[in-house]
């Protein structure tokens, strides 16, 4: 997000801040996650609730009476905030009430000491989604109805997930909002590891590491950006040698494969 958006965001997540203490923090996510639905949904809701010219204080009174005793009263009040808020893009709204509603669910996975698990499980299936063409194609179809990919999902990962990272994988595939379905999970694994504060690094590398050779990763890789970092681990013939470091948008590569490619670039050029 980029200018007023940016500090629209930062309030609404202090809100929700405020207001998730003691609240259901299962039902908060399913309300911002329905919300974000229809603002997508129905643009001309979207954009009268996210129209600079119109009084905060109207908006935020057209959110209460559209949807009071429809969500709960922790949702109400995010969504006040932000409706009363100023946006880039009308598109933005629903960026960031989608943001707050994985937060929500997160923070019930952690509550119930289970985000480990989400942040491994959402992992691990985005990885299976890029090694598998078929799942990829049908889970991606939009000719495929939301209720026919849900009834797939849950016979898929039924009892093999935790309730977290059913919720999440069914939300990102159902309603992708422009994003390719991997973008989408690595954006809410991002998401869940920020409710701990962690950054997440994807280790790609030729052989497995061993334990001790991820702790003095994990340890350097804390000591350069100042948190936590979750390693991500994954076992890539492909690298040939050595192996590569993402973490967000900062790719560090050792691999020979990426020594390999830098020659062949040089030569063409």
């Amino acid at each position: 997000m980029m200018g007023q958006s940016r500090a629209s965001l930062a309030s609404v997540e202090e809100r929700f801040n405020a207001v998730a203490a003691g609240a259901d923090l299962t039902r908060l996510a399913d309300d911002l996650f329905a919300v974000a639905g229809l603002f997508d949904r129905e643009h001309g809701l979207r954009r009268a609730l996210s129209d600079p010219s119109r009084p905060a204080e109207q908006k935020a009174q057209t959110a209460r009476v559209l949807l009071e005793g429809k969500v709960g009263e922790a949702a109400l009040e995010t969504i006040v905030a932000a409706v009363s808020g100023r946006w880039t893009r009308a598109g933005d709204i629903a960026d960031a009430l989608e943001r707050v509603a994985v937060t929500a669910a997160a923070a019930s996975a952690e509550s119930a000491g289970q985000i480990d698990d989400v942040e491994d499980e959402l992992f691990r299936f985005g990885r299976i989604v890029e090694g598998d063409t078929d799942l990829r194609r049908f889970l991606s179809d939009a000719a495929t109805s939301a209720e026919r990919k849900e009834e797939f999902l849950d016979s898929l990962l039924g009892g093999k997930v935790t309730p977290v990272t059913s919720l999440l994988v069914k939300r990102v595939v159902a309603h992708s909002r422009g994003r390719s379905l991997e973008k989408g999970l690595v954006e809410y694994g991002n998401l869940v590891a920020a409710q701990r504060e962690r950054l997440v690094a994807v280790v790609r590398s030729a052989v497995a590491l061993t334990d001790g050779q991820k702790q003095r990763l994990a340890a350097l890789l804390r000591t350069s950006y100042g948190r936590d970092v979750r390693l991500n681990v994954e076992v890539d013939p492909r690298v040939v040698g050595g192996f590569s470091v993402r973490v967000g948008d900062e790719l560090i590569d050792t691999t020979i494969a990426a020594r390999i490619e830098e020659v062949r670039r040089r030569l063409a050029g």
